[in-house]
């Protein structure tokens, strides 16, 4: 889509210019999103980068003559606009067709050296993001250039280093790559209502999709791959096959989502019959982008706009610590390697809930047989009485795991 900002059309009636503004919230912050044939004419589709609304409008219908030198009929109105490429007349040679062999050599030689196929999609993209963005691929000085002046993040700067780096090496080049230190942050932690509110507000599949991150707390990558074969409708589980090296799990989900992806699964236009979602992740994150702004508009309410898709694990898992109190279960339920990437989450959990007053289970233990049970289920001692140990344990109500 291009951003459509400030072109201006003369009416008939030779009166003043008019400017297309969203509808919904008069913005100017207006994409073009694809043209629609009606009436014998062809209709202009737009999208608010501000509320999120889409819209037509024909400058016919509305009464304006369209130059010849921006008519509608093209998404992009300028033949000098940025990083352009033409297409030759004969379309099969030119920029575009070496772009395109570029690619797939790029795609072929990471099939080859076994990489996940997520991996290989999203460094294929990164490369043509390059490519966009007026890098020379062929010269490493251009791309660090590129990469300089991209506002990107470090973390996702140090990823097409990284994926140029592996682009290189195909070629049997190599380079001196810039070195981006990541920042960590504390991930931002919405309540649970505003994670109800974008699942119960989505389509059935999307809905589906998102309530599967909030049960179950994995990539968005993991609920992806999720299949038919992997949910048991019967005992309630979701069987989680892993990403980035963790460990694989099965997870007891609600009820809620079982009966969701019963009647999802019911629906005629289910177009893989073996997976649930499909294959491109990109497409439900864009139809979740839209609704996400949508809804933020409609509730007045930006925090929305902050929730991703892994912040329903980030949700997840610090409510999960919050009522287990125990690391160790967390780290499993999570499927980490290492129980210094759980840690994180004590940190948010107390910050989260500082507020909020626990209710706690006793038990009591007289003896050191009584003792080792209760401590491996989380339990930490409270205090003596009689000769007796008391136990606590914060009320929890977790999914259990299998």
């Amino acid at each position: 889509m291009e951003y459509f900002q400030g072109l201006r059309f003369q009416g008939e009636n030779g009166g003043e210019s008019e400017r297309v503004l969203c509808p919904r919230c008069q913005s100017v912050k207006v994409w073009k999103d694809g043209l629609r044939k009606k009436r014998g004419f062809e209709t202009q589709r737009y999208f608010c980068r501000e509320c999120g609304h889409r819209f037509s409008n024909s400058l016919h219908s509305l009464g304006f003559s369209v130059p010849s030198e921006i008519e509608v009929s093209c998404q992009v109105c300028d033949g000098e606009s940025k990083n352009l490429i033409v297409v030759p007349e004969n379309g099969t040679t030119g920029e575009i067709s070496e772009k395109k062999s570029l690619l797939f050599q790029f795609t072929w030689y990471m099939k080859k050296q076994a990489f996940a196929e997520s991996t290989i999609q999203t460094r294929v993209r990164q490369i043509d993001v390059l490519i966009k963005r007026g890098a020379n691929i062929n010269d490493p000085e251009s791309v660090k250039e590129a990469i300089a002046s991209q506002s990107w993040v470090n973390k996702r700067k140090q990823n097409v280093v990284d994926t140029y780096s592996c682009f290189l090496k195909m070629l049997g080049k190599s380079w001196v790559p810039p070195k981006y230190k990541q920042v960590h942050k504390i991930p931002f932690i919405p309540t649970e209502s505003e994670i109800d509110t974008l699942i119960e507000e989505s389509g059935p599949k999307t809905s589906a999709f998102l309530l599967v991150l909030k049960d179950t707390a994995a990539r968005a990558g993991e609920v992806q791959q999720v299949k038919w074969s992997d949910v048991d409708f019967e005992a309630g589980t979701i069987r989680i096959t892993p990403e980035k090296g963790s460990y694989p799990r099965m997870i007891k989900v609600s009820n809620k989502l079982i009966n969701k992806l019963a009647a999802l699964k019911k629906r005629k236009n289910i177009t893989d019959s073996d997976r649930i979602f499909g294959k491109l992740q990109r497409s439900i994150r864009r139809v979740f982008m839209v609704k996400r702004k949508k809804l933020a508009y409609l509730y007045d309410n930006p925090r929305l706009l902050q929730i991703h898709f892994h912040t329903f694990r980030h949700w997840k898992v610090t409510s999960l610590y919050h009522q287990t109190k125990d690391i160790v279960y967390v780290q499993r339920f999570l499927g980490h390697r290492s129980i210094m990437n759980t840690m994180m989450y004590i940190h948010i959990e107390q910050a989260y809930y500082r507020d909020e007053t626990d209710q706690n289970i006793t038990k009591v233990a007289k003896t050191i047989e009584e003792a080792i049970p209760l401590i491996e289920q989380g339990f930490t001692e409270a205090s003596d009485f009689n000769g007796a140990k008391i136990f606590k344990k914060p009320k929890s109500t977790v999914v259990q795991m299998y």
